[in-house]
């Protein structure tokens, strides 16, 4: 199967679809309005205590805007969390090329949607390690799966995917959607998309970082072996 090179995209994509997933919930209540009154009709996709801080911020409206990620895919999440956003209906909205026949195909066949941003940032993972006396297998549950693929998956897609890890770009965005008739612009998802990679790069260097530095025996120790 060869590369798929894209040589057609539209400069500005209309947000209609939202997914928001964050460890980190600053500015969610000036952000979530803000995307109301841009797009009256948006969809906001989100999960657990995200969903939660976004329900009580659009009140009566939430019935209107907001879906539940496991509505969505139909498939509920698994215990603890463990798997939530990790779906085919829920990367092929996120990944799928606007002038791609075969993947606007999949979006008919699979009833999805193109999501036109992710709004992500991690589990606290830094911060986690940081604590005096945490374990590793306390560090390890602070691992996020979930976070770091979809941004990468939304900042590959930075052709009509805006990716925004950091909620101090929520003023720019929101500003460039007024601008832009409730549109982004290819330099803004591209720069963000920059952004995006430089998160979860530091991400992982955290976490490579710690693990280095374990002695094998305080990994053994969190555990009871059979």
């Amino acid at each position: 199967m060869g590369m798929n090179i894209v040589d057609r995209i539209d400069d500005r994509v209309k947000v209609n679809h939202v997914l928001i997933s964050v460890s980190d919930k600053t500015g969610l209540d000036t952000l979530i309005p803000a995307l109301v009154r841009v797009n009256p009709s948006i969809r906001i996709f989100s999960t657990g205590g995200t969903f939660g801080a976004i329900e009580k911020i659009l009140g009566d409206a939430a019935a209107k805007h907001l879906v539940q990620v496991s509505d969505y895919t139909g498939q509920p999440e698994t215990q603890g969390g463990l798997v939530k956003t990790l779906d085919f209906k829920i990367y092929l909205g996120i990944l799928t090329e606007t002038y791609n026949d075969s993947h606007q195909e999949d979006l008919k066949r699979t009833d999805a949607v193109p999501i036109d941003m992710v709004v992500v940032n991690l589990y606290p993972f830094a911060a986690t390690v940081a604590k005096e006396g945490v374990t590793v297998e306390e560090a390890r549950s602070n691992v996020d799966i979930g976070g770091p693929t979809m941004v990468r998956a939304s900042a590959k897609n930075y052709l009509r995917v805006a990716s925004v890890v950091n909620p101090s770009d929520y003023g720019a965005v929101v500003a460039a959607l007024e601008a832009n008739d409730g549109a982004t612009d290819l330099a803004l998802r591209y720069g963000l998309a920059a952004k995006a990679f430089e998160h979860t790069a530091s991400y992982d260097r955290h976490i490579a970082d710690y693990l280095a530095a374990q002695a094998p025996q305080s990994v053994s120790g969190c555990y009871s072996a059979s």
